[in-house]
């Protein structure tokens, strides 16, 4: 295998695969990367046998065609640390060794054979669910942030994607929840006969965010048993999904809430910041005591002090005190597209019902904390 690539389109795709690559591997090869060059394209594959990431490059000058592997980890830093807009040059020795050449620099990497490397079925379903990057980026930031990181429920360790239909308009919907919080956002989409309904990893939302920041052009979701694929241009991003049942999340939405309370945003944002300072572990719940037109908030920590601050807001009923988790009241707070937030209350107990009138199609749930 010989090829001549430019080093920033090689770096930019490992750079990709390095979010799938895990540092610390019992199989040695699953540490390495697959180079293809074929076909006047090189393929690059990596993988940790839950995700598979797939990319194929064009813009490359093959001698000789051929395959290897060799350490993912090792090869970026080598590709990071050469000058930008050169040229560098893959020169597979024997079976075990590749030559890297660029300008003064001269490197022998050792490989691994690429029999090696673990080959996966291709058996996705034609149906395809085609989506928008920047609106489906938009959907995983909003759900995620409500996504368990207790193993002890495995199923709530990623998002539930899923069909959902509402005035003969059919979405793409994504929930997540950590029983403390809820986040619910939907996509519009066309018609099909598919039928989604997985729980997407953790892991792999994380991923598929890095690669929507970087490539923006259509998502073609396709799907098949116990696996999802997602198609960005000509990168590939194949996952396992969770095998487990996702809890009726409907039944925790409040329908009967009338109390409602209005706030500029950024405003409430900053404001829970402040308070919070003296908190040092951020453990503390801020309180808020909500009047006609005004919040109080307040945070009080035996080890350091008390803070308070108060904001400007609109409540529509008598005084009422209810308490929350700073850090996931301000991280439902920073995914609103509104300048207001609207929060829709029953009780100082009950679960309340956070609404962003700049995007109809999310809202989020937070339950209350006892201070």
């Amino acid at each position: 295998m010989q090829f001549s690539i430019k080093r920033d389109i090689l770096l930019k795709s490992l750079t990709l695969a390095q979010g799938v690559i895990e540092r610390k591997n019992t199989l040695p090869i699953l540490s390495n990367v697959l180079l293809e060059a074929k076909n006047n394209k090189l393929i690059v594959v990596a993988t940790d046998l839950d995700i598979i990431f797939y990319d194929e490059i064009t813009e490359i000058e093959i001698i000789k065609e051929g395959s290897t592997t060799t350490s993912a980890t090792i090869l970026y830093d080598i590709l990071r640390k050469i000058s930008q807009d050169s040229s560098v040059k893959f020169d597979l020795k024997t079976e075990n060794k590749i030559n890297l050449t660029s300008s003064n620099s001269d490197f022998n990497l050792l490989c691994l054979p690429p029999e090696n490397f673990p080959s996966f079925g291709n058996n996705f379903n034609e149906e395809k669910i085609i989506l928008d990057s920047s609106k489906f980026l938009s959907l995983l930031n909003k759900t995620k942030i409500a996504v368990s990181n207790d193993d002890t429920r495995h199923y709530l360790n990623g998002i539930f994607l899923h069909l959902t239909e509402s005035k003969n308009q059919t979405f793409l919907t994504g929930v997540a929840t950590d029983s403390h919080r809820l986040s619910s956002s939907s996509l519009e989409i066309e018609k099909n006969q598919s039928n989604i309904s997985l729980i997407l990893p953790k892991k792999t939302v994380y991923q598929l965010c890095t690669l929507l920041q970087e490539i923006n052009e259509k998502v073609v979701l396709q799907v098949a048993e116990n696996k999802i694929q997602f198609t960005i241009g000509k990168t590939k991003l194949i996952s396992k999904v969770i095998d487990g049942k996702f809890p009726d999340y409907k039944k925790v939405v409040p329908t009967n809430n009338e109390k409602t309370l209005i706030t500029e945003n950024k405003n409430f944002i900053d404001s829970i910041e402040r308070v919070t300072t003296v908190s040092l572990d951020r453990k503390e719940g801020v309180k808020l005591v909500l009047t006609k037109d005004k919040i109080k908030l307040s945070v009080n920590s035996a080890l350091s002090g008390e803070g308070n601050e108060v904001v400007k807001a609109d409540f529509n009923s008598e005084e009422m005190t209810v308490s929350f988790n700073s850090k996931y009241l301000i991280d439902i707070a920073s995914q609103l597209e509104d300048k207001n937030i609207k929060m829709v209350l029953k009780d100082s107990i009950s679960p309340v019902l956070v609404q962003d009138n700049g995007d109809k199609n999310s809202y989020y749930v937070i339950m209350p904390m006892k201070i």
